[in-house]
């Protein structure tokens, strides 16, 4: 991990310079502009951030708005959340604020700007420790009043205090995390979020976190269990079917669905190919592909369990799973397909299936290359078995 003393030097070129510009602005008018949230949790990681995140402090909303005019054009983003975006430049920067519960849900809050309220008061509001940190460009100081870089050099997922149950989205957020950073949650923080329910959070925010796991999630696995943890899958019935929904273990000696959608999903992660679009149709295929057999697997007369027609009667359920996260029929269509014929890679293989059999299959999948992603993956989750994939480049 990166040495506090060493931080900003880790700013990439393209920013640093704007970091120090804007510092220096404010400071010189008797605020302070601190670096905050991802941008220095991704410092501490070694990972160049692509953007800032800024919080000024010591000056009022309009009076930051006028010091920034004669050189930058800035956007005000809601002007009860004291939020400013400057045009044409990778930066977000922020006032502290007070923020008071009002009613249901992610958007239900009271918000009142506090210019000079405190860094250690201010991070107080903000979901985990790791994301709790300030960091100030003029000087390098680290202000950590929550012990946030102790947390990430320990791989811990905690929440700074009480006021993160006031949001339900900061669950889904945890997910995200402790798939993309590999954290593991604390008891107190897997608790606190067991007393959280889902209602009044609109699907596209839920969406963009399942699209974080999905795009960045190191070992989605681990956000998958997160889920599992804090009794979240009740809140997504398609994907808490498959837990206990036992497979034959000489073909699946990994253990239940569950347990194999979690590999599968593992492996996926390993082979983005870094197209946001193609990774996304491919990881949220893999991660419904075997939703049909929590309502097909049982056991026959021979004493082996089969889930016959797992294929088709899995796109029921995918499309109840999206349907509860987007309101983006093109990219259902893309996923159900690869659902409905998921198996199709290895049996057309085993079957020498001749090309007209193949251009009819990739007439219905869209591009042939995602199924075989996805039967790769799927092939890929029954560990300790290692088989080979001759159907890839077969196909």
């Amino acid at each position: 991990m990166t040495h506090p003393g060493a931080l900003l030097q880790k700013l990439p070129d393209k920013l640093a310079p704007l970091a120090s510009e804007l510092a220096s602005i404010f400071s010189s008018n008797g605020g302070r502009l601190l670096l905050v949230g991802g941008t220095v949790r991704d410092l501490l990681l070694g990972k160049p951030p692509a953007e800032l995140d800024a919080e000024v402090s010591g000056l009022e909303l309009n009076v930051v708005a006028d010091l920034l005019a004669p050189a930058f054009r800035a956007e005000q983003v809601g002007k009860s959340f004291g939020v400013l975006k400057v045009k044409g430049k990778p930066i977000e920067i922020s006032l502290p604020r007070t923020e008071t519960k009002s009613g249901k849900g992610h958007k239900g809050f009271s918000v009142e700007i506090a210019p000079h309220m405190p860094f250690e008061e201010a991070s107080a509001r903000r979901d985990f420790t790791v994301n709790a940190m300030g960091l100030d460009p003029m000087n390098g100081e680290l202000i950590d009043p929550h012990g946030g870089r102790k947390d990430l050099e320990n791989g811990t997922l905690r929440h700074v205090g009480p006021a993160f149950a006031e949001d339900p989205l900061r669950v889904m957020r945890g997910m995200q995390f402790v798939a993309r950073f590999e954290l593991a949650p604390t008891t107190e923080t897997i608790e606190l979020c067991r007393s959280i329910s889902i209602e009044g959070l609109p699907p596209e925010r839920l969406f963009g976190e399942w699209k974080k796991l999905i795009l960045k999630g190191r070992k989605p696995s681990a956000g998958l269990n997160f889920l599992k943890d804090v009794e979240w899958l009740e809140y997504f019935p398609e994907l808490e079917a498959l837990v206990g929904c036992e497979q034959d273990p000489e073909w699946h000696p990994e253990g239940d669905v569950w347990v194999h959608t979690l590999h599968c999903m593992d492996a996926f992660a390993k082979k983005r190919t870094g197209d946001e679009w193609e990774d996304l149709v491919v990881g949220l295929a893999v991660l419904c592909h075997d939703l049909g057999k929590p309502s097909t697997t049982h056991r026959a007369e021979d004493g082996r369990l089969r889930s016959p027609k797992h294929e088709p009667e899995g796109e029921e359920p995918t499309r109840a799973f999206l349907a509860r996260l987007t309101n983006q029929t093109d990219l259902i269509e893309q996923v159900v397909p690869l659902v409905r014929r998921h198996l199709a890679p290895r049996v057309f293989h085993n079957d020498k299936a001749g090309d007209g059999a193949i251009r009819r299959l990739a007439r219905q999948v869209k591009r042939i290359d995602r199924l075989v992603r996805v039967a790769e993956a799927d092939l890929a989750g029954r560990p300790p078995r290692k088989d080979e994939f001759p159907e890839g480049p077969w196909l």
